[in-house]
């Protein structure tokens, strides 16, 4: 079975290497690549939340013929929503469950944490948010490479709403770090009201990027939520 993760915002496929080797064995992990970044860093960063999921679903549909399950944290979660969504809408087959991790259920208006004015905004909130990827911002060289894409990121996340329409039908399993600064767990349990599928919470030790140090816990999660939902792991 394939695992397909979308990184958050900013973030790139290398996000997901640990998480990648732990579930080494179960599962074929599969991590999105966003253009502007890394490999794909001479590439235009998509500008809005739709755009980035209309190819983002475009590129899984060869994906769909075998039997499939999401990861998205942060950004990555609502990218994941949106394409299950666009993917269910054209014909294809639905993953067998969604995870969505460090974000809170969409709603018609942005996130207060996703409207951010500027540069100095922006910096100061992924500062905030932890985690290891945050180190190469006292790099002014790697700085000046992640801008770009934290900025488109950003913007499109702070444009983004939920346009209502008919939930998940796929399992959807939340997970969130107790102490995380910018998603309380009422805003991740409302995630609940967007499928009729199985719901499941998860409050895992950490912050926003708890992943980073629950590696092995977020594995058994996913494991057991696949066997869980009758796939073979």
């Amino acid at each position: 079975m394939r695992l397909v993760c979308f990184p958050h915002a900013g973030g790139a496929a290398s996000a997901f290497l640990p998480l990648s080797r732990a579930l080494g064995g179960h599962l074929d992990v599969l991590a999105v690549q966003y253009p502007g970044r890394q490999d794909r860093r001479r590439e235009e960063p998509y500008g809005s939340i739709a755009a980035h999921a209309d190819a983002l679903a475009e590129a899984m549909v060869p994906l769909t013929g075998g039997t499939y399950a999401l990861f998205g944290h942060s950004m990555g979660a609502v990218l994941a929503y949106e394409t299950a969504r666009r993917l269910v809408d054209a014909g294809r087959p639905g993953p067998c469950r969604v995870f969505l991790s460090g974000r809170g259920a969409p709603s018609p208006l942005p996130s207060v944490h996703d409207r951010l004015g500027g540069d100095r905004e922006i910096l100061t909130a992924v500062r905030g948010l932890g985690g290891t990827g945050h180190l190469v911002l006292d790099d002014p060289e790697l700085l000046a490479m992640v801008m770009p894409a934290l900025r488109a990121d950003y913007g499109a996340l702070g444009a983004y709403h939920w346009d209502g329409g008919s939930p998940l039908a796929a399992p959807v399993t939340v997970l969130i770090g107790d102490a995380d600064p910018v998603v309380a767990v009422e805003e991740a349990a409302a995630w609940h009201d967007h499928t009729t599928g199985d719901f499941d919470l998860r409050i895992l030790p950490g912050g926003h990027f708890y992943l980073d140090d629950r590696t092995d816990e977020v594995r058994d999660i996913i494991t057991t939520s696949l066997l869980v939902a009758g796939s073979t792991v």
